[in-house]
């Protein structure tokens, strides 16, 4: 991990945020976490999956700093079940690059990906961004002025409870699937452009690449039934972004 020095500016977005580094090389996760210290974050380390999974529903942290190879375990193990437990913000740190490990992270609902070896304020700098999503208000947005229950043909949103029902069968969507869908849903009928969702959905300072948005995508078109050929929620309009769309008389 490359080292670099602290950087007070910002530092105010960690406002003693909670930090679980789950990293078994001593040599990575004590420097890290001094580092963490230093920025205002309150980190605890865990080296094992079962110390994880423990420290999670224990400690309850802010955000996660997830390494997928473990000891005693497979940190997409890990992720998969830290996601049951909740919507937690996970940062997944590995020294595997390939895009086929970074979709799967992110299909299991992993919010990020960094590859080692990394820089220590850029992985700060990303903790911040998810930070300032996940503590971010309706009133700070154009959410505001939404009406907290959405009905679009046979799509239920309960933006205020953040649950989502499909024909009456309630759905389980990660943070990001659910965010990505209220989005569309809130202009259901209009285009909204990938960097416009890549913005408001993940951060406007977002690191990675743009690959997660088409995952995300996928994995919402899988749990509403469309068939990615002919979809009937969520079409995509190339070169520009999506669009949600519903049958006429069911928009809010």
């Amino acid at each position: 991990m490359a080292a670099h020095a602290s950087n007070d500016a910002g530092r105010s977005d960690a406002a003693g945020a909670s930090v679980l580094l789950v990293e078994d090389e001593s040599s990575i996760a004590e420097p890290f976490a001094r580092a963490l210290r230093r920025n205002g974050f309150q980190p605890t380390i865990a080296g094992t999956a079962a110390d994880a999974l423990r420290a999670g529903r224990e400690r309850m942290p802010d955000v996660v700093l997830l390494d997928l190879s473990l000891p005693d375990g497979d940190g997409w193990d890990v992720c998969r079940e830290l996601r049951r437990q909740s919507d937690v913000p996970i940062i997944m740190l590995t020294a595997r690059g390939t895009v086929s490990d970074r979709v799967v992270g992110l299909e299991l609902g992993a919010d990020d990906y960094v590859v080692k070896p990394f820089a220590t304020t850029e992985v700060i700098s990303r903790i911040r961004a998810l930070l300032r999503r996940v503590r971010s208000t309706p009133g700070d947005s154009a959410e505001a002025h939404v009406p907290e229950l959405l009905v679009l043909d046979d799509v239920r949103l309960d933006l205020a409870a953040r649950r989502v029902w499909l024909a009456g069968e309630e759905l389980a969507l990660t943070r990001k699937e659910f965010d990505l869908l209220a989005r569309l849903a809130r202009d259901a009928g209009r285009v909204v452009t990938r960097e416009t969702l890549m913005a408001e959905v993940w951060d406007e300072n977002w690191f990675g690449s743009t690959k997660t948005l088409d995952v995300h995508i996928g994995g919402l078109r899988r749990k509403l039934g469309d068939d990615p050929a002919r979809p009937r929620h969520i079409h995509t309009v190339r070169g520009v972004g999506f669009r949600f769309v519903a049958a006429e008389g069911t928009q809010p």
